[in-house]
């Protein structure tokens, strides 16, 4: 169960991990900013009634923020050789006090 955690991860070389990093924080980030444009709309900045919000532009916001938020997180398994990923490993020493 304790080397559960380096079982999801994916060693890449360090070009494709730069690669990776950029370029879903990039997506990330557009989707989550994109999704928040979309629900402002569908609310009309939030001073819609109701029955005047726009669900499908609504579901679209909301399913922007998610994607975002999944491209993201599956992104974060992604690491270069040498990078380690544990601050309690054991080939590592701790020296900082």
């Amino acid at each position: 169960m304790a080397d559960d955690s380096r079982g999801r991860e994916v060693v890449v070389p360090e070009r494709l991990y730069k690669t990776v990093t950029v370029f879903s924080t990039l997506f990330a980030i557009v989707a989550v900013v994109l999704g928040f444009v979309a629900l402002d709309a569908a609310t009309d900045t939030g001073s819609a009634a109701p029955e005047e919000v726009s669900v499908p532009t609504a579901a679209l916001g909301v399913g922007l923020i998610a994607a975002g938020g999944v491209v993201y997180a599956f992104a974060s398994r992604f690491r270069a050789r040498g990078m380690v990923t544990d601050k309690n490993s054991d080939d590592e020493t701790s020296d900082n006090g």
